[in-house]
């Protein structure tokens, strides 16, 4: 309470100019004027601002308004939303490979992931020169040269010279190498039915909703689906 005789010293100098301002419940009175009387207000005591200016001088300058404090929760809330996709388009994506594992062991086991890879673009666009390949796949020609080694070692890949340019080179599967990727593809294909199949109705038509609006996102292009099989006919 040191400071108390210099309080009351500021409030009979200040005059008229001299407000109440409240501090944690209870009314203090503060200097508002020259530099000396505010001077004496610290340990507690506020000084009341008389004027915009004087508020503009605080250190620290002016509270945030409420308005900025809802727009930062804003934002943290739409960090969480973000992070909760991230996290389920992981766990899917981690469930979809192990499906693909699955698959393949129970094919082909000693066909690798980046292999299939290979072989499902090369299904889907048809005959491609090696860089064609290599873009699609997003790896540099002597990366995807490696994977057509090993392809065509295994029967699954052809090599052709470029009717149009002797010096290319034309990738094409072999019918070992369709078929094998029409049977990795069905074998999945059913792991994924029978799993899709315990979801109830609603959560299906989310789920093609929430999907196709991530492939979009990614320029990804979708994959017609499959027609549906024709009815068993009727037992006599």
């Amino acid at each position: 309470m040191r400071y108390l005789p210099l309080l009351r010293r500021a409030r009979r100098s200040a005059g008229p100019d001299f407000r109440a301002v409240p501090d944690r419940g209870t009314v203090r009175s503060a200097p508002v004027g020259t530099a000396r009387d505010q001077a004496r207000c610290r340990d507690g005591y506020k000084c009341a601002m008389g004027n915009e200016a004087d508020r503009a001088r605080r250190p620290g300058g002016p509270a945030a308004p409420a308005g900025d404090e809802r727009a930062q929760d804003g934002g943290e809330d739409l960090d969480q939303d973000v992070e909760e996709v991230i996290a389920a388009v992981l766990t899917a994506s981690r469930l979809l490979v192990a499906i693909s594992a699955r698959a393949l062991a129970r094919i082909e086991p000693s066909l690798t992931l980046p292999q299939l890879r290979t072989l499902v673009v090369l299904d889907s666009q048809g005959p491609s020169k090696l860089a064609t390949l290599a873009a699609a796949l997003g790896v540099n020609p002597s990366t995807a040269m490696r994977m057509v080694d090993r392809l065509a070692a295994a029967g699954s890949v052809t090599r052709k010279a470029n009717p149009g340019n002797r010096r290319e080179v034309v990738l094409e599967l072999t019918d070992g190498g369709r078929e094998l990727v029409a049977q990795v593809l069905a074998d999945r294909h059913a792991e994924i039915a029978a799993i899709v199949a315990r979801l109830p109705a609603g959560q299906r038509a989310g789920l093609v909703d929430s999907l196709r609006a991530l492939a979009d996102a990614a320029d990804a292009p979708p994959v017609p689906p499959r027609p549906a099989p024709p009815p068993e006919p009727a037992a006599p």
